[in-house]
């Protein structure tokens, strides 16, 4: 695969630049947000549907369908690896 690079240059007034940077920093920011849990290896219950995309009720269903929860005194963690061995092995 071939790459091209191309630059272009051109002018913008200063309300538009602010416009675009405010937008770009926001945009950023979001992205960084959404990431939070890709270093994450142990998740709580919330964090873990979070991470799979799925509601609260859905976790408990996948718990019944063989998602592996470790509980130590009351609390419950799951791992990341978990998490996506569980999505992959129900992918079709």
């Amino acid at each position: 695969m071939e790459v091209i690079k191309v630059q272009h240059t051109f002018e913008v007034s200063k309300g538009l630049e602010n416009i675009l940077t405010e937008l770009i920093i926001n945009c950023t920011n979001q992205a960084i947000k959404s990431q939070r849990f890709v270093s994450k290896e142990w998740f709580s219950l919330s964090e873990a549907a979070k991470y799979a995309g799925v509601s609260n009720n859905t976790l408990v269903k996948f718990r019944q369908l063989g998602l592996k929860v470790c509980e130590i005194d009351g609390i419950k963690r799951v791992s990341k690896k978990e998490i996506d061995r569980f999505l992959e092995e129900y992918s079709y």
